[in-house]
């Protein structure tokens, strides 16, 4: 097993745990906690498919991220503006 296959595996932990701990209340869903972890997962699993390419799944994982990015954008500009 290479780092990125272990790397890629790390990714699928995070969005799993990220998605019970939602899923069961333990995060809230557009909380920054839950939106961090959702950007981190599939950054690990983007950094395996790199040794091992797969369309689909960069597609998905690329998706999954940017959606989850958005999210904590919307969150640090909302704290700016409400700072000034």
């Amino acid at each position: 097993m290479t780092p990125y296959d272990i790397a890629g595996l790390v990714g699928v932990a995070v969005i799993l745990a990220a998605y019970a701990a939602t899923a069961h209340g333990g995060l809230n869903p557009k909380g920054a906690p839950a939106l961090a972890l959702n950007v981190v997962g599939p950054a690990l699993i983007l950094l395996s498919l790199t040794q091992k390419f797969n369309l689909s799944a960069v597609i998905v994982e690329a998706a999954w991220g940017l959606i989850a990015l958005a999210g904590l954008i919307r969150i640090g500009l909302g704290a700016l503006a409400r700072k000034g």
